[in-house]
């Protein structure tokens, strides 16, 4: 079936990607860790399982940056560049809300995205996924020998016993299986990827997918133990679990129709929903010290010139990182970002420029669910950040646990600070200071 292939432009990169169909409703297929836009369609089971979506919906798909026909420049991708990705093709094809379709380790980043932009997701189905990497794909101590293997033969399609047991007898399957794995990405990016995906942890971010979800899973997956997908189910509000019989991770390996007929069921039956008030966000609180001292010293008009630079400087760099300022706070900020990693890098990058004017500042860093109203913020992640950053010392980026595990594979060095009780909550917290970030 020949599918003619575009390109969108996220950053500096291109992203390949396709559309097939013409239904009412966008669908987005997320693929795992590699993929191949033009190979999907020279294998039958695929091809089918595709035109089945492409039947009832607008398919878009696209090859993630660093696999198949998309870019490969650059460091591997963070969740969030992922995310980024997802929005520059939405934005290409001209959809502004889609259903996402996220299949193995796409899953996670469709999952960060539903929550993040609600607005944009229609509804979220996953297939063959986790919530974290070590608890239900490879332990610890079994991960590295996987990667030595995959050293040793990949583009071989020695890997097919690891994702599609049934297909090992399968020559054709077994060469289509082959020329997939050369396609989709070179060894070391495969190994780079795969020590990206082991980091991957988005169990603090299930409670707040407000979107309808559908989690398919095989009883039998060989590579994803369907407790992971159990688990999926039991902790995304209101999810629909369906569970199917087999051991094949890879779903085209097996009967394909019995899950397009719970996709299309889904997607079909679902009704438009009113505008959600509540996302995921990562909240990034800054505060001067001792601005009050400072003050008195310097007088108010003084003061005030130092602070009008302050702001302007706090603007900037809010602004670079593609931040959301919400408000200021006299002699700090309350800002919003659509990923952590940008949230901890702007944090940073305020407290040097700061330097230059002799201001001290502290930033809290903290994901979850915030409240929308009118313009302002609110909910228990706006308190933790603003308690985060009371505990921070100057030139210091204190971060949560939760900003921690989702920055996996983002090149950000956060140091372990210990636990700390904030007000309010019944737990002690472990905290997390970005590397670079310095104690006064």
């Amino acid at each position: 079936m020949p599918v003619d292939t575009h390109y969108a432009r996220s950053g500096d990169l291109r992203i390949a990607y396709q559309i097939i169909g013409q239904g009412p409703l966008d669908l987005v297929f997320v693929p795992g860790f590699i993929s191949n836009l033009d190979l999907y369609w020279d294998e039958p089971n695929m091809a089918r399982f595709l035109s089945r979506l492409g039947a009832f919906s607008r398919l878009i798909l696209f090859d993630k940056r660093g696999t198949g026909l998309s870019d490969r420049l650059g460091n591997m991708p963070t969740l969030e560049e992922r995310m980024d990705d997802v929005r520059a093709v939405m934005d290409a094809v001209g959809s502004r809300k889609a259903a996402l379709f996220g299949i193995s380790e796409g899953g996670a980043m469709s999952m960060l995205f539903a929550a993040t932009y609600p607005e944009r997701t229609q509804a979220l189905i996953l297939y063959g996924t986790y919530a974290d990497f070590h608890t239900w794909v490879l332990p610890r101590d079994r991960f590295e020998t996987f990667l030595e293997k995959i050293d040793r033969s990949w583009g071989q399609g020695e890997s097919l016993a690891a994702f599609a047991p049934t297909k090992v007898a399968d020559e054709r399957f077994r060469q289509w299986w082959a020329r997939f794995e050369r396609l989709s990405a070179s060894p070391s990016s495969v190994i780079t990827l795969m020590r990206m995906n082991s980091r991957i942890d988005v169990r603090h971010i299930l409670p707040t997918i407000r979107v309808p979800t559908l989690v398919l899973h095989r009883a039998g997956d060989t590579r994803v133990n369907v407790e992971g997908g159990r688990y999926l189910a039991a902790n995304i509000p209101g999810a629909k679990y369906v569970e199917f019989p087999g051991i094949d991770h890879v779903l085209w390996a097996g009967d394909v129709n019995p899950v397009a007929d719970e996709i299309e069921e889904f997607l079909t039956g679902t009704h438009a929903e009113s505008e959600p008030d509540r996302v995921l966000a990562t909240v990034l609180f800054t505060d001067i010290v001792d601005s009050t001292g400072k003050a008195e010293k310097m007088g108010d008009r003084a003061w005030r010139t130092l602070l009008d630079q302050h702001d302007r400087i706090v603007r900037d760099q809010i602004g670079h990182f593609k931040g959301q300022e919400i408000k200021t706070l006299g002699d700090g900020f309350l800002a919003t970002f659509d990923g952590p990693a940008r949230a901890v890098r702007c944090a940073s990058a305020i407290i040097e420029a700061l330097c230059a004017l002799g201001l001290q500042v502290r930033c809290g860093v903290h994901t979850g669910e915030i409240e929308m109203k009118d313009g302002d913020i609110g909910g228990i992640a706006v308190h933790i950040a603003s308690r985060i950053a009371a505990l921070a010392d100057g030139r210091e980026v204190l971060v949560s646990r939760t900003v921690r595990d989702l920055v996996a594979g983002s090149n950000l060095h956060l140091e372990d600070r210990g636990a700390f009780t904030l007000r309010g909550m019944s737990e002690p917290m472990p905290l997390f200071a970005a590397a670079g970030s310095q104690r006064a």
